[in-house]
Formats: C-alpha cells, structure tokens, sequence
C-alpha cells in the first residue's frame, strides 16, 4: 500500500449540546442524569403533541453568538428555523426544528496546531441551531426496542467545517480546540462519553494533484479523540486498498470496533435522504442586531488561542507546556496562582510532575490539595535561590503534604543540611580535578561525556548537600 500517492479529505460535523436550564422550545429542564426514569423530563412539546407551538429559549441565542464570535463567524442578522422531516421513532413530530437555509453563523474557522508549530486554519461552512431527537434503546435477548424521549429537544448548535483537514492528527487538534473553545464559553459541557460533544468525521481519498473529491464515507458515534484518530487512520488504508486493487469505494455510514479494531458497516448512504425542508411556521426569524452582538462580546472569556499565546510570551512557556495547562484549565488556574507568589524557573516542572502526580495518588482535587499554590511556590523558589538542595526540596514536599503545615514550619522542625557555599565547592572541583589528571586530559581532548564523571564525584563529596545545578555549571566553567 503506497499513502504517498494520495490524499485524505476529511470534513467534521460535530454536534454540540447547550448547557441551557430548560429545552430549546419548551420549559423542561434540561440538567438530565442517566438516572432519570425514561420519559420523565417531557412535555407535550418535546413529545411532539398535535396543536403544540413551540417557544424559542433566548439562551440558545445567546450561546450561538458566542460560538460564532469565538469562531470568527459571520453572524447574520436575520435567520430562520426549517423542518426537517424524516420518520425514526425517537421524533414524534415526523420532523425535526434546525436551520437548513438561513443559518446564524456562515463562514468562520478554527486554528489547528500543527506537529511542526505552524497553525492551519480550518474553515466552517456554518454553525446552525437544532433540537435533538429522543433516544431508541434496543433490548439484548428479544426483538424489542423503546423509546426515551427525555432528550428530546435538548438544544443543540451543529457546526460544520469544510473539507479542509488533511490528516488523523489535524482532525483530533480541531476536535480538541472547538472543545475547548465551547467549554471556555460555558455553553457544553464537553462530554464526549455523554453524548454532548459528538463528531461525524467524513472520510474521502483522492490521488496527489486531483481536485475531484472521492467517495466519502462518515464515521458515526465515535466516543473519544483517540478512538476517532484510530479510526480515521483505519479509514484510509481501508479505501487505499479498495482502490489500488481496482475497486470503487462506496457511500457509507460506518462505526468503529473498538475491539477488532475496524470501522463496520452501519448504513450504505446511495441515494440522498429528501428531507423535504420547509421553513417553519410556528417561529418567527431571529434577529441579531450590532448592539446585542456588543453586549455578548462584552461577556466573552478568553479563548484557547489567546491564552495560548499569553502564556508562552507572559510566563516563557514552551508550546509543549502551554498547551497542557490549556487542555487543563483548573491546572492553568493552580500555576497563574503560584506564580504571583514566586515567578521562579522550576515552579512549571514542579506542578507537572510532583504536584499533579500527588493529585492522582490521593485522588483529590486541584483546589483540595495540601499542596496549595503559595506553599509549592515557596518550596520552589527556595530551590531556585539554592538555599535548599533538590534531594531536601523532596523531602520538604513529602512532609508539607503529612502534616499540612506550611514549608516555612516544615524547615525549622526538620535538620536543614547546610549548604555548601561556592567557594568551598571551587576548592572542591580544583581537589577532584587534582586527583583525576587523566579524566580531565580527556575531557579537554572532547570526550566531554565525562562531565558527569566529575559533577558525580562533587555531589558524593558533599552529601547531596550542593545544588547539582550549580555544581555542574562550576565545574563545566573550571574544566573549560
């Protein structure tokens, strides 16, 4: 199989549930569990009762603007809602309330980090407000199957990107940043497992230089990024294979087998679903003025993007570290507080290993750490001043985390090892130096691997008392 000859085309529509209190036409709450009884969050609106009108929730208004804004969005200043109608069991309207025509949102984007630093953008089609249909459950051991309508009209924004990702890995970094964008705005949760932050990734393959795009087919109900890229990357050796052996890949809905490890056959999709739209009687268009786009960018947080480029350029941090306090936003929360305690060099390595490792140990909460901001901070900083060694700074750590006292209480309880000062560690190296003639001539002749040979000797010397550090910038500077 040769992948160099061809290119993927991949499209994303992903479906994203509001956090709004009540349904998108009617007063039903919209805060449901697992554990609620089965058709019991409903109304004779959500349940599609003949006569019923609907009234549109403000809210979701509000949360598309904030979508389209934070996607740099066109948003229009008069949008429709249609029906689209289609018979499942789970739509007892025979139709369903979205936006086909006359979206909200048309022509935005969303940034992708590539793996070699640049940023691509990848293009929206449009963003669009919908209700959600109910949920069919099918009995295990009997031809039987129910329904659930407590999710039925659950609001929803459906945002669609054009064929613009090229890639497994650009596809799980536009996923991974319109989640974040979305759960910034507080308008989703982000729950994949949940079912609201779902993707629909549709996969073509083409030859290098052609501009036809092939067959596509859609990957449905995928739970997880990794599961999506493991899928995706199944996906195109799939329909390589069927072309290169002179087969014609056909329009299909597919899902991905976790456990063997391929996308199955849901549905064949040969023929385009007439969904026969017409715009809907029952609601009046939605009108976005200038001075109610104002008053939602007056609310708007800051974006991943932003806070991206704040870090790296406010706090020096690599893109690498940026971008795991970015996926985190308690843990970005826990570092911006220790740093307006100590702005030292080691505080980042010491959140990400010690301090997140002790969370996941104790199974406790950023916030409900011993460990909080200020006492990591001052552990760290007297790191960094070296009036503590890194082995002691360890010892620190442990016993602030038993007795969850303060480090300053900490040091006067414990016998603080006596720092050895530089000049007493010169005297030291020229000693080492003294008693190894040959490692230093080999050094000097660009075996410089040995450095370590000589830092090592310093250390044992001293008893773990000095900052390695330190010593290996001494003894760097005198071997030189």
């Amino acid at each position: 199989m040769n992948r160099s000859k061809y290119e993927v085309v991949i499209g994303i529509e992903v479906h994203v549930q509001l956090k709004t209190k009540s349904k998108i036409f009617c007063s039903c709450r919209n805060d449901r569990s697992e554990q609620d009884t089965p058709n019991s969050t409903v109304c004779h609106i959500c349940m599609g009762h003949p006569g019923v009108l609907p009234v549109l929730n403000d809210t979701v208004i509000e949360y598309a603007v904030k979508a389209g804004l934070a996607t740099y969005s066109d948003i229009a200043p008069v949008s429709y809602f249609d029906r689209k109608h289609y018979f499942y069991p789970d739509l007892p309207k025979g139709y369903q309330i979205t936006q086909q025509r006359r979206p909200i949102c048309t022509n935005g984007y969303v940034s992708v980090r590539l793996e070699d630093g640049s940023v691509k953008k990848v293009r929206l089609s449009r963003i669009h407000i919908e209700e959600d249909a109910g949920k069919n459950i099918h009995a295990s051991g009997s031809n039987e199957s129910f329904v659930d309508l407590n999710r039925a009209g659950t609001p929803l924004l459906e945002i669609v990107s054009l064929p613009d990702i090229r890639s497994s890995f650009e596809a799980r970094a536009y996923l991974r940043n319109l989640r974040l964008i979305v759960q910034a705005l507080d308008i989703c949760t982000g729950n994949m497992e949940e079912g609201a932050f779902r993707a629909d990734t549709n996969i073509s393959i083409r030859k290098k230089g052609e501009e036809k795009f092939g067959t596509k087919c859609e990957l449905k109900n995928i739970n997880s990024f990794k599961f999506i890229g493991d899928a995706i990357e199944y996906e195109i050796d799939r329909q390589i294979e069927i072309l290169e052996d002179g087969g014609v890949v056909r329009q299909e809905t597919r899902l991905w087998n976790t456990k063997t490890r391929e996308t199955i056959v849901m549905r064949s999709k040969e023929e385009a679903a007439d969904y026969r739209y017409l715009e809907e009687p029952d609601l009046t268009p939605i009108f976005v003025t200038d001075a109610y786009k104002a008053s939602i960018v007056s609310m708007m947080p800051e974006l991943p993007d932003a806070k991206f480029d704040r870090l790296c350029a406010d706090y020096g941090l690599t893109p690498y570290e940026a971008t795991i306090f970015i996926d985190d936003p308690l843990l970005c929360d826990y570092f911006e507080r220790a740093w307006s305690f100590s702005q030292n060099k080691l505080l980042v390595n010491w959140i990400l290993r010690d301090f997140v490792t002790l969370c996941k140990e104790q199974k406790t909460t950023y916030t409900a750490s011993v460990i909080s901001p200020k006492r990591l901070a001052m552990i760290t900083q007297l790191l960094d001043e070296g009036k503590i060694t890194s082995p002691f700074g360890k010892q620190l750590f442990e016993r602030v985390v038993q007795t969850n006292k303060d480090p300053e209480v900490v040091i006067k309880e414990m016998e603080l090892p006596k720092v050895i000062s530089a000049a007493d560690l010169e005297i030291m190296v020229a000693q080492i130096m003294k008693e190894n003639p040959v490692q230093v001539v080999d050094y000097k002749g660009g075996k410089t691997k040995l450095l370590g040979f000589f830092v090592g000797k310093v250390l044992e010397k001293t008893k773990g008392s000095a900052n390695p550090s330190v010593v290996t910038e001494l003894v760097k500077k005198m071997l030189d």
